[in-house]
């Protein structure tokens, strides 16, 4: 059996790649990581974990051969639950969630869990390993030192800047919750006094022909070609632009699978830009960022290959 770890509301991706399982009659399981609370009923011990899910459904941790970490939410927490005690119930559950993934880590997985964990939360070492493996990138400051900051700006950026969160807040790409990079010029450049409270990491602004988003499988490129020139960001406007599939130089195309097995990820959504002056600029890897506007826009068998990457790693089916 094969459990994905996922999200109440996590519907198209998920969807597709359960389809692809039930085809080949191979059972799964959905965990909602954002139900792994008060309304599941978990049990771990030495030996293992059962857990009955918000709908009833149970699992024991011997049933299962394969685990796909597809994305983690925050916990709920029950809204009459007195302020002061909510801190306690999210470090209690959060920690009863870690247990329960990490006494699963001798299976296979599409990205292991501890991998995934440190390079979703090092974007420099993304950009460090990117460049080892002769990917062109930015020049990169992550800071909370407004002289610092100030100096990059004018020793640099040649009047633009681009600020982000290290952190992206996006639940999906529908845009909710989600804090979009944003350009510094040198009218706003007056406000950097602020990064003392949020640290943000500060690169040139790129004079970009387009967008790309990458799909990493075990080796195979699923890329789209998005033509936003203008804005920092497309997902903030969305309206205007089009999908359409593109297909990578080989060096590119090299550059980034060294990186990704160096990274020891199987599976990744990759952002990167072409600059107007003909460069590939890599900015960054997200483990558990979104595909699913590349299936639906451009027919990418995306969620087949995820599928067949697990299957073919469990014992059972070598």
């Amino acid at each position: 059996m094969i459990l994905c770890i996922t999200h109440s509301q996590d519907f198209y991706n998920i969807d597709l790649f359960f389809g692809h399982l039930a085809s080949k009659n191979i059972p799964y399981f959905r965990l909602n990581s954002d139900r792994l609370n008060h309304e599941q009923n978990i049990s771990i011990t030495d030996k293992g974990f059962e857990l009955t899910d918000e709908s009833g459904n149970t699992i024991h941790s011997e049933q299962i051969t394969a685990v796909w970490h597809r994305k983690s939410w925050r916990i709920t927490v029950p809204e009459e639950m007195d302020e002061s005690y909510r801190p306690v119930f999210l470090k209690e559950y959060s920690s009863l969630r870690y247990n329960l993934l990490t006494s699963l880590q001798h299976l296979p997985w599409i990205n292991p869990l501890e991998a995934e964990n440190k390079i979703d939360g090092n974007k420099m070492l993304q950009l460090n390993l990117a460049e080892k493996h002769g990917l062109k990138i930015p020049e990169t400051l992550f800071s909370n030192d407004a002289g610092k900051v100030t100096s990059f700006f004018h020793r640099k950026c040649n009047g633009k800047m681009v600020a982000k969160l290290h952190g992206s807040l996006a639940k999906s790409m529908n845009g909710e919750n989600f804090l979009s990079t944003h350009i510094i010029d040198r009218d706003s450049l007056g406000n950097i006094e602020d990064i003392a409270y949020c640290p943000m990491i500060f690169q040139p602004y790129i004079e970009k022909a387009y967008e790309l988003r990458i799909v990493y499988v075990d080796g195979t490129f699923f890329t789209g070609k998005i033509n936003n020139s203008e804005h920092a960001d497309w997902r903030v406007v969305r309206e205007g632009y089009s999908w359409s599939a593109y297909d990578l130089p080989g060096s590119v195309e090299e550059g980034l699978d060294g990186m990704m097995k160096e990274m020891n990820l199987y599976l990744g959504a990759i952002d990167m830009i072409r600059g107007k002056n003909g460069e590939y600029y890599f900015l960054e890897v997200n483990p558990q960022g979104e595909w699913g506007m590349l299936q639906k826009y451009l027919g990418f068998p995306i969620a087949r290959s995820i599928a067949d990457q697990l299957i073919k790693r469990i014992p059972i089916h070598e």
